[in-house]
């Protein structure tokens, strides 16, 4: 009688990449660390010490993949532990701004918050009405001078410049106002309006000058990439069939990047929404609801919250109240505008690119 021995199992995985770490062993490192963080935070640690101790457990991850799995896979789950770490560093900084603002001033927001202003208003009550108005009334204008001027701008650099001197001049002049300082913008405003109307000028339409001084830069700068995304195919069918160069980049170049365009439209007005520097100068600040952009003083949210943070007045709570809820009625219109670009680039892209 002859007897069939049946070879062992062989483990395909094992014998292709070697001994490996449990399934389970990255994930229960990571509860392990965040189990140890909660617990020294319990224990009267504080927040710095709790994520340093769960960092150390994280650490313990290499170590163990190179005693079970060599050099090789150890340095690779170093390198990984290292990279993420660096991610919730960076993401540390944001997630505290929000919470901060969030929790302080979310206590005050109610319709009286929205619906009133701070006119003969001392200590408890009064809103953010007058410098929610300014705030729209000087960025629209800002959007209003700006759009046109950056569109037209990047259509100039892309489809009629042709790499000459000018528009060599004009692509260093938008690289250097990208990066002025905003307050430069504001005394740049300052002293256009000193011109016309004298020392002491205080207007809308001055921060909204400032604030289209920045805006202008990125909207060229955005518009341009878009439209050089347009395939030259496209263009050239157009001239082939005879139609003229502006009405081919109205009704060709133009619809094709318009989602891209869009979002730089909504990207650059959330960029200068939040600025004070500029309408400090310019602008000013007032306690009541000014709607004229040619006349007087007008309010906006993020120099509301720098005063009432910085003269809170008798009692201060307050006053320091409402520059925490104006803080985040900020957050929340510049999260929206981001939100709609978003969904201006999904909705109006080319469905190739979804």
């Amino acid at each position: 009688m002859t007897t069939t021995l049946t070879p062992p199992p062989v483990d395909v995985s094992r014998e292709l990449y070697g001994a490996q770490l449990p399934a389970w062993g990255p994930r229960g490192v990571i509860a392990l660390a965040v189990a140890g963080a909660a617990a020294a935070y319990a224990a009267g640690a504080n927040l710095l010490q709790a994520a340093l101790l769960a960092w150390v457990v994280c650490m313990v991850l290499p170590l163990w993949s190179a005693v079970v799995e060599g050099r090789r896979k150890a340095t690779d789950r170093l390198v990984t532990t290292l990279v993420s770490s660096a991610f919730v560093l960076a993401m540390f900084p944001l997630f505290s701004i929000l919470w901060t603002v969030i929790s302080k001033g979310t206590k005050v927001l109610s319709e009286e918050f929205f619906t009133n202003s701070m006119r003969n208003v001392v200590g408890e009550g009064g809103g953010i009405y007058h410098a929610l108005v300014g705030t729209l009334l000087i960025t629209g204008a800002a959007a209003v001078i700006s759009i046109p001027i950056g569109i037209f701008a990047a259509i100039y650099l892309v489809e009629y410049a042709e790499g000459n001197r000018l528009s060599r001049w004009i692509r260093f002049l938008v690289d250097v106002m990208t990066g002025i300082p905003s307050i430069v913008a504001g005394l740049f405003a300052y002293a256009l309006f000193v011109l016309f109307f004298g020392e002491g000028v205080r207007m809308g339409i001055g921060g909204s000058v400032a604030l289209s001084v920045l805006m202008i830069p990125i909207l060229v700068r955005s518009t341009e990439e878009m439209l050089k995304l347009v395939p030259n195919e496209l263009r050239e069918a157009s001239y082939a069939l005879g139609v003229p160069k502006w009405r081919t980049v109205s009704k060709v170049v133009l619809p094709t990047s318009l989602a891209g365009i869009v979002t730089g439209i909504t990207l650059s007005i959330a960029r200068v929404i939040g600025e004070t520097a500029p309408l400090l100068i310019i602008v000013g600040t007032t306690d009541s609801v000014n709607f004229n952009l040619f006349n007087g003083r007008m309010a906006s949210l993020p120099v509301f919250a720098f005063a009432s943070q910085r003269n809170p007045g008798i009692p201060p709570q307050f006053s320091i109240d409402r520059a925490w809820g104006a803080a985040l009625v900020l957050l929340i219109i510049v999260m929206l505008l981001n939100l709609v670009a978003r969904l201006v680039s999904y909705f109006f892209s080319p469905k190739g690119e979804r």
